[in-house]
């Protein structure tokens, strides 16, 4: 099933910001070439994939995903929320979710099939007051949100202070190894911004070389 990529347009511009205001930022972009944040899908399919790979390996969680798309009657890149929402639980469980991932799906196709989740207006709207909107439905705490705004609203300055890989990428780059504090992390963070999500990203890519997509 192939999904359209998209990337920021916003990104070159961010690099060249970064690169004049952070001497980490000036050695870590150019290692990583034409890379880039990427966005695929749609806002359903995307936080749905999230929901199915919380806590377990991202090789298992792709294997529960695959069973789990395939239940649907018309197989297509996205998936529907009514459709979600018309499965018996038995047949999810039986694609290897956990009874609570069940609930958190069903959950999640009522917000959006009932317009409990503004998706249309988040264009708009600021970055807190989508995070307000998604934790309010069951299994997406502030992380999973950030991700979300991240990777697939592509919002340019999100700052994932949940994120220990944000955390252990400031502290390996920043502070030689040294554990670092939200405190500590912040401050090093608000020098990043307006492109504080593209900072992240980088700080991702000097732990591992594979980007990561939702």
């Amino acid at each position: 099933m192939a999904t359209a990529i998209v990337t920021p347009t916003y990104w070159d511009d961010a690099c060249r910001h970064l690169s004049k205001r952070d001497r980490v930022m000036r050695k870590l972009i150019p290692k990583f070439g034409e890379g880039r944040l990427q966005s695929r899908g749609d806002a359903f399919t995307t936080l749905a994939r999230s929901i199915v790979g919380q806590q377990i390996s991202v090789k298992a969680a792709q294997s529960v995903w695959d069973k789990f798309a395939a239940l649907m009657s018309e197989p297509s890149t996205r998936l529907a929320p009514a459709a979600v929402m018309a499965l018996e639980v038995d047949t999810m469980r039986a694609a290897g979710l956990s009874a609570r991932k069940v609930e958190y799906l069903r959950d999640l196709a009522q917000h959006f099939d009932s317009g409990a989740v503004h998706v249309q207006q988040w264009h708009d709207m600021d970055d807190e007051a989508i995070i307000e909107e998604l934790v309010a439905i069951r299994g997406i705490g502030r992380w999973t949100a950030e991700m979300f705004l991240i990777f697939h609203l592509m919002r340019p300055n999100v700052l994932p202070l949940d994120d220990v890989g944000l955390l252990k990428g400031i502290s390996l780059n920043y502070f030689s190894g040294e554990p670092v504090s939200r405190a500590e992390a912040r401050e090093v963070g608000d020098a990043w911004a307006p492109y504080r999500s593209v900072a992240t990203w980088y700080l991702w890519r000097s732990l591992d070389p594979l980007p990561v997509e939702y």
